[in-house]
């Protein structure tokens, strides 16, 4: 026979729980009733396998932890306001989900990691469809293995100076994650890596962080896919990382004195496939880097599309356009153990006899003056000048200058993919 429902009174909350068994879970329902009503009670009243569905309203109870695992869910997006006292959802229990709630009021700190959604030493935890709202870190994942994090709005504060704002999603040291169709803006970094494997990182908008739209540090066979990263401080950096692959992703508008569309930092193994970079102030730099796969990307409209130093090795670029940068190519050196081939640059006026769309004589994309411009940085402000122009010619009829290894051997007549206005 199945239990007569259970009736719990939580203040000016009512919390309704039935079973069909003693052993199944059992689902509770906090109502906030006069505003009084406790997540926190229900969570302490619930069992390991129970569902808490939180009607509209406000709940303000400091920090609330989970030590066991529940399902949350919000329904009608319920507001969860932590007073900044520190943490406001500490997710502590394997296999919890919490879905559906506003969140808000961390303790912004320089010693503690607060966060509205906190995952702590908990593996299978899925966060999905909150809204993280002016919080410190959005949501912090520490220690966990196969955390899903999916389709949440991570939204900082747009007016904080950096030194009051941290990460929107932030991993450190975890694995298998999936963080996908999530948009995290006006946050330090969009979304952060550090010691996070065998993870992906797909459909995100990672938009006006002052930082980095995405920061890889020592995280290695992860990949990203189908993101757009624009107007960022700087696009994506990665760093002292290997085996990470990059396809299909969007860098628009990401500008500055030291912005980039990609970071390349001591990367090893790395798949650069298929993206736009459009509009960035660099939209790829290359800092010793080794083995590095950079094809069918689009680079159209950025100061400098490459910037290639000379402590990179067994890089190739193929099947890429190169359409209306300032500088198509620079370097620090001479990166000769690199290549070019089969690539379609703007500036190139060779002929094709034969008609089969490579060019019959190769390309040097690397300009007498973007050479200068690497030693001697003030003088970007000759860039459009006759003096450059008529430097830079001579030095393509009589090369003597730029490196003999730079140049693409097979250069396309027509660009393998269309470009955008600007």
């Amino acid at each position: 026979m199945t239990p007569p429902k259970a009736r719990i009174r939580l203040a000016a909350a009512l919390v309704l729980a039935w079973a069909t068994g003693p052993l199944a879970a059992r689902t509770w329902v906090v109502e906030a009733s006069g505003g009084s009503a406790k997540i926190s009670a229900a969570v302490a009243a619930a069992s390991a396998g129970d569902t808490i569905r939180v009607g509209p309203g406000t709940y303000a109870e400091g920090t609330i932890t989970i030590g066991k695992k529940l399902t949350l869910i919000g329904l009608g997006r319920p507001l969860i306001d932590g007073g900044q006292q520190g943490d406001v959802l500490v997710i502590a229990a394997a296999g919890s989900t919490v879905q559906g709630f506003r969140i808000t009021g961390t303790l912004v700190s320089n010693i503690n990691d607060n966060a509205g959604i906190k995952v702590k030493d908990a593996d299978n935890v899925s966060v999905i469809d909150n809204v993280v709202e002016r919080c410190f870190f959005g949501i912090h994942v520490a220690n966990s293995r196969n955390t899903a994090i999916l389709r949440n709005q991570v939204l900082g504060d747009p007016k904080a100076p950096e030194s009051r704002q941290a990460n929107g999603i932030h991993l450190w040291r975890c694995s298998g994650a999936e963080i996908a169709d999530n948009n995290s803006r006006d946050n330090r970094d969009g979304i952060y890596f550090e010691f996070v494997t065998d993870s992906h990182i797909r459909r995100n908008n990672s938009q006006h962080n002052s930082r980095y739209g995405l920061h890889f540090m020592f995280s290695h066979r992860d990949t990203y896919s189908d993101n757009l990263f624009t107007d960022n401080g700087a696009g994506v950096a990665v760093m002292f990382s290997k085996e990470v692959d990059m396809r299909r992703n969007r860098f628009i508008r990401n500008r500055g004195a030291s912005a980039y569309g990609l970071l390349l930092k001591e990367i090893n193994d790395s798949v650069i496939d298929s993206n736009q970079f459009i509009d960035n102030t660099t939209a790829i730099m290359v800092d010793g880097c080794n083995r590095a796969e950079v094809n069918g990307n689009l680079l159209q409209g950025n100061g400098w599309a490459v910037r290639l130093f000379a402590n990179s090795m067994d890089c190739h670029f193929n099947g890429n356009t190169f359409a209306g940068n300032t500088f198509d190519l620079s370097t620090n050196g001479n990166p000769k153990y690199n290549s070019f081939s089969g690539n379609y640059w703007d500036r190139y006026q060779g002929y094709d006899l034969d008609r089969n769309g490579v060019g019959d004589v190769p390309f040097r994309p690397l300009s007498l003056f973007a050479l200068v411009n690497e030693r001697m940085p003030y003088a970007v402000v000759l860039s459009r000048s006759l003096l450059t122009q008529l430097l830079d010619q001579a030095e393509r009829l009589l090369p003597s200058m730029t490196p003999e290894g730079l140049e693409d051997d097979k250069p396309l007549m027509k660009p393998p993919h269309g470009t955008r206005p600007v």
